[in-house]
């Protein structure tokens, strides 16, 4: 079977399951191939069927999501590795990187809060040739692909990588004050109805926020104060339903709050500012 019928059965097999069901496949055949999806798509598409590419899309059929399957993302144009146990970064997540770039200026420490694969802090920094950056997480195994990713982005002498607990008194301990904190923390409600993808997938601690979604946040917010500048800004991921509530907390600590909507148009992070 040639590459190109192969994707059109692989991608008619996944339709019952995923919605994006031509692209997953198009994606794992390139993995197979060990190829770019484009280089994939203008040279290869009359090879013959790579033997391991059944074995793939069945993976996927089982709703295993594509990024653990090859081992990588895209995030802001640029290649995160992440592995099983560590939260896969989101198109979505990439207003938190605009909302950075303007509310902060070029020469800045930064702070990444559960930074998982290290897909915030390390595009920041990307971005900012002269900034510096904290990052940490609760899970051993997200600080070693975070500080991989930093070494092959070239990226590993401007982070410092911790593995810390912020529900866990001390955590902050010996941390400078930041003039920027980026943070997307657990923020599912316990209860929510999500795809196999995620709930069967994706690490539970990285997702579960409580009963409303919101457990993170109070512990979070209330200690935003003791490592952010006087004029620093603090960045929080939110579900689409949660800006009202969110920013409740915020404003009861303080914080002068600025909702940003991701391109589809749903509340997705809040920009917090001590009040002057």
């Amino acid at each position: 079977m040639t590459i190109a019928q192969a994707l059109r059965d692989a991608a008619e097999r996944l339709s019952k399951t995923s919605d994006t069901a031509r692209l997953d496949a198009e994606l794992l055949m390139a993995h197979a191939l060990d190829v770019s999806r484009s280089d994939m798509l203008l040279r290869h598409i009359n090879a013959e069927e790579p033997a391991e590419f059944q074995d793939l899309i069945s993976r996927r059929a089982a709703r295993e999501p594509v990024a653990y399957i090859t081992g990588h993302t895209e995030f802001y144009g640029r290649r995160f590795d992440v592995e099983h146990g560590v939260l896969i970064p989101r198109d979505d997540s990439e207003i938190l990187i605009e909302a950075a770039l303007e509310a902060v200026p070029h020469d800045v420490r930064v702070l990444d809060m559960g930074t998982g694969s290290g897909a915030l802090v390390l595009t920041f920094l990307a971005e900012r040739a002269n900034a510096l950056g904290i990052a940490i997480d609760v899970s051993a195994k997200a600080v070693k692909i975070a500080q991989s990713n930093a070494h092959r982005l070239g990226l590993g002498d401007r982070l410092g990588l911790l593995q810390r607990d912020w529900g866990r008194p001390g955590w902050s301990y010996n941390l400078p004050v930041f003039d920027l904190i980026l943070c997307n923390p657990p923020y599912v409600e316990n209860e929510a109805d999500l795809e196999p993808d995620v709930r069967q997938f994706e690490p539970s601690e990285a997702l579960f926020a409580g009963a409303d979604g919101l457990d993170d946040y109070r512990i979070i917010i209330p200690q935003l104060g003791n490592i952010l500048k006087a004029d620093g800004k603090a960045i929080l991921e939110i579900g689409h339903r949660q800006a009202e509530m969110v920013t409740e907390i915020a404003a009861k600590e303080g914080f002068a709050v600025q909702l940003k909507h991701d391109l589809a148009g749903r509340p997705r992070c809040l920009v917090l500012a001590v009040k002057q």
